[in-house]
């Protein structure tokens, strides 16, 4: 193998590292949350038996209906970095979906999931 091919064997080993830790740290998140959802959910059954002010019905439902979206945000993310680990399968992880061309390592670095060097969205 060419030093090169080695340099990108390494660098790929290291991405995969990254985005592998990013992906277990969002699944953790995304566990503890849909357990905190379920143990919710059999808590109101138990306040339906008492004199429960409305206000703090509706605080519950707006802290419910907050989780559930948090816990949308995450699952997606959970998306993005199997993506990103499809890419670097590929050989296609820090490469720009557009341009083609390298994505900033800094970028990459900061979010793992960057799938383009900016928002090419903004230039049309």
């Amino acid at each position: 193998m060419s030093p090169a091919g080695s340099l990108q064997l390494v660098e790929n080993e290291e991405a995969r590292e990254r985005v592998a830790a990013e992906q277990s740290r969002v699944e953790a998140l995304v566990h503890g949350l849909r357990s905190d959802l379920a143990s919710d959910g059999d808590d109101s059954s138990e306040l339906a038996d008492y004199d429960q002010h409305p206000a703090d019905s509706a605080s519950d439902t707006f802290e419910r209906e907050k989780d559930l979206s948090i816990l949308e945000q995450l699952e997606a993310e959970l998306a993005e970095l199997q993506a990103a680990l499809e890419r670097i399968d590929n050989g296609t992880y820090g490469i720009d979906e557009v341009t083609g061309d390298p994505i900033d390592p800094a970028r990459l670095e900061a979010l793992p999931t960057a799938r383009t060097n900016v928002d090419h969205r903004e230039r049309s």
